[in-house]
């Protein structure tokens, strides 16, 4: 059976989004040339005019205009010794070493290291600044050790890395030279569903090429990054064309090409692009002091299901639910409380969690803002001093040392909850599933495989705080809750080591 995949295009050969990413960081970290520089970039942030007319007679005009502004971005990384991987236990047998010869060089499994031999990659990369900075992919260029800029005149440049950042996949190099062919960025935010687009790139390493398509969707988040919001365009995009332009009929910058989702690996009709907005604030930051700084609230969200708009009674499905507060966050101090469902943030509204996330994020962290919430079907307006996301905030409750009392841990029938079963939290339960002591409810200590609760995904370990908006203290509190539960559908706020959450297990058999 095909599966489908997510590709970015690396080193000359097809990878797994993920397993790129997972090895991003910082590459030359600060900028490589000194702090508080600014990058001069032209904006156009006019709507696109829209008709039911589409005159498509030709787009020579615009990528005349547009092209010299694409570069293509070939990647070396030299040779060097990197870690071996343990070998076979056959590598050391005589035998083997007789007929094949001293594959590991006479160190046999113990071999440390071996030569990785010199790599080349091919991307492409936009011109944003007629001073010489180009924006790309972070896996473009990501672990380079020397990397050329060729322009459309035909001439080879040296680039150095000002900065990438992998939360989001951009990264900013300039080459020293004057008067480029900068293209102007647009508003992203104004893209609809629909408008024509262009990109162009570098596929193949074969020169620059241009594919036309629309925009097919709007605020896609599909390869795991922390900050994506993907534009989603049937123009093709092939291996090379990652780090390319994505721009509108009026030759503007609506986005930077990136991944392709495929079940072949080629060209599929879907190909994702970073909006215009999102890169040009990554990039600012990267060229003014080598890194981002995002703002942080400090609550854990999840999206509303229909299931959970009926659970909270809610009008609406747009806003993001909170499942948990931080302590000691701008928002505990503010005074958010986990169900919570966050609707406007600094006048804007919000959709779901990943759009509070990146709203959040792009607010200067010292900021104060005002915040809607519904909390019991009441809008209430809280005022939240943003603070700074270092990437080192925990997901849930931090742990301390104080005891708990508990009694030991037991068995129940929990009712509604069929083939689920609970404990309380003694301080053993806690030390073997690493519990803080601040977590409270009762532990789920079995969950059968053929179970309503399994299906949403409850495993032993996991710790239920709620029941129907009711705190959760024992399993004494679980068993008594799900008794008095009328109907078949439980809502259940549920700690683990993921963060928390609330599920509803449903029972009705529908």
């Amino acid at each position: 059976m095909k599966t489908l995949s997510l590709f970015l295009q690396r080193r000359g050969s097809w990878f797994l989004g993920a397993s790129i990413l997972a090895a991003g960081g910082l590459f030359w970290s600060g900028s490589a040339f000194g702090e508080q520089n600014k990058v001069a970039v032209k904006v156009d942030e006019q709507p696109l005019p829209r008709s039911e007319h589409v005159d498509t007679t030709s787009f020579a005009p615009v990528v005349k205009r547009v092209a010299p502004s694409v570069v293509k971005v070939l990647v070396t990384e030299r040779a060097k010794n990197v870690p071996a991987p343990e070998m076979p236990p056959f590598f050391d047998d005589p035998m083997f070493r007789q007929f094949f010869g001293d594959q590991n060089g006479g160190r046999g499994r113990s071999r440390g290291t071996f030569r990785q031999p010199q790599q080349e990659g091919l991307g492409s990369g936009v011109i944003v600044s007629a001073d010489g900075y180009v924006l790309t992919n972070n896996h473009v260029v990501n672990g380079a050790d020397v990397i050329k800029i060729t322009l459309a005149d035909g001439r080879e440049l040296t680039a150095k890395v000002v900065g990438t950042d992998p939360q989001s996949d951009i990264a900013v190099v300039k080459v020293e030279a004057k008067d480029l062919p900068a293209i102007t960025f647009s508003d992203s935010d104004k893209l609809e569903v629909g408008d024509r687009v262009l990109a162009i790139g570098n596929p193949f390493g074969i020169g620059q090429t241009v594919t036309s398509g629309m925009v097919s969707g709007l605020g896609r988040a599909t390869m795991g990054l922390d900050y994506e919001d993907f534009i989603q365009t049937d123009a093709a995009i092939n291996p090379g064309n990652s780090g390319g332009a994505l721009v509108d009929v009026q030759g503007r910058l609506v986005g930077v090409n990136t991944a392709i989702l495929s079940r072949s690996g080629g060209f599929q009709g879907i190909g994702f692009a970073i909006p215009s907005n999102l890169a040009r604030n990554v990039m600012e930051q990267l060229v003014k002091g080598g890194k981002v700084v995002r703002g942080y609230l400090g609550v854990t969200m999840q999206d509303l299901t229909p299931e959970l708009v009926d659970a909270f009674k809610l009008k609406a499905r747009e806003g993001a639910l909170v499942s948990d507060v931080m302590p000691g966050s701008p928002a505990a101090k503010a005074g958010f409380k986990s169900g919570d469902v966050l609707t406007e943030f600094d006048g804007k509204k919000i959709l779901d969690g990943r759009h509070l996330k990146l709203t959040v994020a792009n607010v200067a962290p010292g900021t104060e803002v005002p915040v809607m919430v519904l909390r019991d079907n009441k809008t209430t307006e809280l005022k939240v001093k943003i603070g700074e996301n270092t990437g080192k905030h925990k997901r849930g409750v931090e742990s301390d040392n104080e005891d708990d009392d508990k009694k030991s841990s037991k068995d129940n029938d929990t009712g509604t909850l069929n083939g689920v079963g609970v404990g309380d939290l003694d301080p053993q339960v806690r030390r073997e599933f690493d519990i803080p002591a601040k977590v409270q409810g009762a532990i789920v200590t079995d969950v059968e495989p053929s179970s309503a609760a399994a299906n949403v995904g409850l495993q032993p370990g996991d710790v239920i705080q709620e029941i129907n908006h009711h705190p959760v203290r024992s399993a004494e509190d679980a068993v008594q809750l799900t008794e008095k539960t009328e109907t078949k559908k439980t809502l259940l706020k549920v700690w683990s080591q993921k963060g928390v959450r609330f599920v509803i297990v449903d029972e009705s058999g529908d």
